[in-house]
């Protein structure tokens, strides 16, 4: 089975030259979440309509589960919800399943019990046959993810999949997203809600103004360098000794005769280093907490990277 479910070579869809997606070189790696992240108008929404055969890229190439994008093959076994949709709004939810069931080729004998599953997993169980104009935007957002899932895919294209949902709905559809990862299955997600990407996504690729800024497992991408958080016995504001190692702090604030402080290492691994240094100089540690760099963070980094090019 191959390792990546998705690879792009150089693939590009513009616009009289313009806008679209350029030059894309994309691996998506199997059984993965990942994240395609980029501002509105990007070319996030372009980048997955060429992958998914609705647009035809103007150059470049692209495989899907194997298989050229825009072959048959390469959409079998995959789910998509699209960011704008809609569908006819007299149907209930459970004639719009049906309908999809149909074109999915599902037999008519699995159909029931796979409609009464996908329904469970959305969280619209009891819903289903009300008709969608009288559903809510969160609701909407959830039968689009129900036939995304109907044909049970290996691989899932979800467009802005919370950005109509509720802080609830958010969390329930995180994890549905991680539950479907879970049954190895891979999930691209195209958002610009990066707080909602970070706690699901374990890879990452960043789009700027149509071209491809980087890729990877988006806790590597960061290159800020390790920081600490440490609490410490506070006497008459006195600063403590730092290591040589130490290359920056900074005095978040102080409380109940203890410091918090923000310590920047000059790499990896001197947490146990700094605590002994700190303990052999007579500071009471009261508590040390790694600080891990924010998807926001990594994205703004890469970002400005690109804009100072």
């Amino acid at each position: 089975m191959a390792e990546h479910v998705m690879e792009t070579w150089n693939l590009s869809k513009q616009y009289n030259g313009k806008g679209g997606c350029k030059e894309i070189t994309l691996q998506v790696p199997r059984g993965s979440v990942f994240g395609f992240l980029g501002q509105n108008g990007a070319g996030k929404s372009t980048f997955v309509r060429t992958m998914l055969g609705l647009i035809h890229p103007t150059g470049g190439s692209a495989t899907m589960l194997g298989h050229p994008i825009g072959s048959v093959e390469s959409r079998k076994k995959v789910g998509y919800l699209p960011e704008l949709f809609r569908y006819p709004d007299w149907l209930t939810g459970l004639q719009l399943l049906e309908h999809h069931a149909e074109i999915c080729g599902l037999a008519r004998t699995e159909r029931k019990q796979v409609i009464r599953n996908v329904l469970e997993r959305v969280g619209l169980a009891g819903r289903e046959r009300e008709r969608i104009r009288g559903y809510s935007k969160g609701m909407q957002q959830r039968i689009g993810l129900a036939c995304a899932l109907l044909s049970d895919p290996e691989l899932i294209f979800l467009d802005e999949p919370t950005s109509a949902l509720d802080p609830i709905g958010r969390k329930e559809v995180r994890e549905l997203i991680a539950a479907l990862r879970d049954q190895g299955k891979t999930i691209f997600l195209n958002s610009h809600l990066l707080s909602e990407m970070e706690t699901v996504c374990d890879y990452v690729g960043i789009i700027h103004r149509s071209e491809l800024v980087v890729q990877g497992e988006w806790r590597k991408l960061s290159t800020v360098k390790p920081q600490v958080e440490l609490t410490l016995q506070s006497s008459a504001g006195l600063v403590p000794e730092w290591p040589e190692f130490v290359t920056e702090v900074q005095l978040l604030r102080e409380q109940d005769g203890q410091g918090v402080w923000l310590v920047t290492l000059d790499r990896d691994g001197r947490v146990p280093a700094l605590l002994e240094a700190l303990i052999a100089r007579g500071v009471a540690v009261h508590e040390a907490v790694r600080k891990q760099p924010s998807l926001e963070e990594v994205f703004l980094h890469w970002i400005k990277q690109k804009e100072g090019e």
